[in-house]
């Protein structure tokens, strides 16, 4: 072989307008690199995106896109027989008992603080008082609980067990 059998085939005008005919009339990158010889489906969409190609017709074969159809509706379990699989699951459920529903505990309640122990300026907190917010920071009887904090809690009890609460069973197994 001679040096110019081996010489890959650059992008020459004609193979350009050839590139934009085929990417117009819907063929895949990978069907162009086919067509043209000599490239790979990566430099065919590589030269498409430095000429800046868009819009395309729909390739060929294959309908326009279009939003997808909606679902249609399925029959309802009643009007159908119940597979066997379907009939055990069915059964298996009826025998197990639901689990009981899981109610929060009673101290992440919403504790009502006494007027008397409200701050309603920052600047009056100390390590000492609680400085859980209550309300709205953009309205006007927005406050701070102020109550009486114990030694290294931002929060009074009552709103330490609020925002401290046991992780979950299942937090605790991961």
């Amino acid at each position: 072989m001679d040096a110019q059998q081996k010489k890959k085939p650059g992008w020459t005008e004609e193979r350009v307008e050839i590139l934009t005919r085929l990417w117009k009339e819907g063929l895949s990158a990978a069907e162009i690199a086919r067509e043209l010889g000599g490239v790979t489906r990566n430099a065919v969409i590589g030269k498409i995106h430095r000429l800046r190609l868009s819009g395309r017709a729909p390739a060929h074969g294959t309908a326009a896109r279009k939003k997808p159809a909606a679902p249609k509706p399925r029959a309802s379990t009643a009007s159908r027989p119940a597979s066997r699989g379907a009939t055990a699951l069915k059964a298996r459920e009826e025998a197990t008992p639901a689990p009981a529903p899981r109610v929060r505990p009673a101290v992440a309640a919403v504790v009502e603080t006494p007027q008397r122990g409200r701050i309603t300026n920052i600047m009056e907190l100390t390590h000492s008082t609680c400085r859980w917010p209550i309300g709205d920071p953009g309205e006007e009887d927005f406050a701070y609980c102020g109550c009486q904090a114990p030694t290294g809690s931002p929060y009074c009890e009552a709103h330490a067990r609020m925002a401290y609460q046991q992780p979950s069973e299942r937090r605790k197994r991961a």
